[in-house]
């Protein structure tokens, strides 16, 4: 008869730890966000029709509305810094993002544009601790690396770029970076929820503009499958996947979260795969296990964490805003030359 034996109370104690520690609930919460950008990529065909600026306006705008509602309408107050940085956030992070990716696979390949914008890991790991004034982790920075060499193995398909598009791909990739960066001196205080609230709603007005310079003031309604994906897009996507972002970058801080954007190609190709649009090769599978070595490597080993949140922000997941005074995709290209809007 084999001998069954229980988790001792000293083992169970140290179960408890890893599982409640911040390290293990920003990488899950990381990777969660950048797994929800990658699935866009099925999403995006379906409003492949419709007029992009104003999808992404009705899409900003559900999800503003949708985060307002789980803030029962309490937001804080935000002073004229406060302002000034979620008003830039809205406009680089979630609006000329899109318009540099849109202009740079018109003058480029895509997977080429993509590959740009996955090296945002290596632009997190240095402007983010320089950002708060702390030293630059080196384990942290050779992570990034790896992470955006594995990233681009996965959807890299051998294109080549003009001067135009590479100005054009690093424009977007600055923006990228910006979606996180601008957010971090605003995070402690506001909290995840505020602050994606308080973004989603300022890009609609921009984006408006966008949509009437682009396809002027009518604006057609969707049918019903592009309404479905615009709702997948707000609800899914925005709403959880921001708060799931914001969340992680105060738990681990800036630089480490930055290392899960490595798995927004690797979703992505998996979707992709799925649909029968891309292909698993075993090329593409070592550059899986590279980016999954690259986090390794830059995250400490979760069964060491204890309940004292790593660099950065100590925001807890979720945070809800209080009223008064007192938050992507990092997206890179998808395997099928498309990159989903953030």
């Amino acid at each position: 008869m084999s001998n069954w034996s229980f988790p001792s109370n000293q083992s169970q104690h140290t179960l408890v730890r890893v599982a409640s520690s911040p390290t293990l609930r920003g990488s899950l919460l990381a990777a969660t966000a950048l797994a929800l950008v990658g699935s866009l990529v099925a999403a995006a065909d379906l409003v492949e029709g419709y007029p992009f600026a104003a999808g992404q306006a009705l899409r900003y705008a559900a999800a503003g509305l949708a985060l307002l509602a789980i803030a029962r309408g309490r937001l804080p107050r935000l002073t004229a810094r406060e302002l000034i940085g979620l008003l830039a956030l809205s406009a680089t992070g979630l609006v000329l993002f899109n318009l540099f990716v849109i202009d740079g696979v018109r003058e480029t390949d895509p997977a080429t544009v993509g590959v740009i914008i996955g090296c945002v890991p290596v632009v997190l790991a240095f402007a983010g601790p320089l950002l708060e004034r702390r030293p630059v982790s080196g384990r942290v920075a050779i992570s990034a690396a790896v992470v955006a060499a594995g990233a681009a193995g996965v959807q890299w398909t051998g294109g080549a770029i003009s001067a135009a598009g590479l100005l054009l791909a690093l424009g977007a990739l600055a923006c990228e970076a910006a979606f996180s960066l601008l957010a971090v001196p605003h995070l402690a205080r506001l909290g995840p929820l505020a602050l994606s609230t308080y973004a989603c709603l300022f890009a609609v007005p921009l984006l408006a503009v966008w949509s009437l310079i682009a396809d002027g003031p009518s604006l057609p309604l969707p049918d019903a499958e592009q309404a479905a994906a615009l709702a997948y897009m707000a609800l899914g996507v925005t709403v959880f996947g921001f708060l799931s972002w914001y969340s992680a970058v105060g738990l681990l801080g800036v630089d480490r979260a930055g290392l899960f954007c490595g798995v927004l190609p690797i979703s992505a190709l998996l979707v992709s795969a799925l649909l029968g649009v891309a292909e698993i090769t075993p090329g593409r599978l070592l550059a899986v296990a590279v980016v999954a070595g690259g986090v390794t490597l830059g995250v400490p080993n979760l069964s060491r964490c204890s309940s004292t949140p790593s660099t950065g922000s100590a925001t807890p997941a979720f945070a809800s805003a209080s009223a008064g005074p007192s938050s992507t995709s990092i997206p890179t290209a998808s395997p099928r030359d498309r990159r989903p809007p953030t």
